[in-house]
């Protein structure tokens, strides 16, 4: 069975990510962000959402593992920021109903919601700036990099909360993260 793993990076809503990955058949728990990145054993890692960057704890040395990574809001920025993307204040700030345009629809982790979904986001904070090899793979009009992936190193990101009800086919996006980690 496919184990996978919640980082909980303080967030709202990181049990709802757990729940969702326990609902379609994975292996899941929450494990805290102060967690040795040696000592976690799982075939796939999610990073929750999160108020705010100084709560990381080890999230930065867990993209260093040979495991795909998936960053939900505050999980997505860290991924940007470590990789030498640009993080920043976004222009809407608070919780909305978004319509998502999906501009890469190849994308292994959300091209399957192409070419649009509405979805639960937040824009306090946004990438600004991708990093060197990821892929700009969604965005909409109140923030231009919606969701970004780098296949090749296994790192994944989106803006919006798939684990929440608001979201539409945001089960579908863990599917996704699923069979990226079995295939990985």
């Amino acid at each position: 069975m496919t184990r996978i793993v919640v980082i909980d990076l303080h967030g709202q809503f990181t049990h709802l990510e757990r729940r969702a990955l326990r609902d379609i058949g994975v292996d899941t728990e929450i494990v805290s962000a102060d967690t040795p990145a040696d000592e976690l054993d799982a075939d796939g890692i999610v990073l929750s959402g999160g108020p705010d960057m100084d709560r990381v704890g080890n999230a930065p040395d867990y993209l260093d593992l040979d495991v795909p990574v998936f960053g939900i809001c505050l999980g997505m920025q860290l991924i940007a920021l470590e990789r030498g993307g640009t993080v920043g204040g976004g222009d809407y700030g608070g919780y909305a109903d978004v319509d998502v345009e999906i501009v890469d629809d190849e994308d292994p982790l959300v091209g399957s919601l192409a070419p649009e979904t509405r979805v639960w986001a937040s824009h306090a904070d946004e990438v600004k700036e991708l990093p060197a090899g990821f892929t700009h793979t969604a965005t909409s009009d109140v923030c231009g990099i919606e969701a970004m992936s780098n296949v090749e190193a296994g790192l994944y990101g989106v803006q919006w909360h798939p684990e929440v009800a608001h979201t539409e086919r945001g089960e579908e996006v863990f599917e996704n993260f699923v069979t990226i980690c079995e295939s990985a």
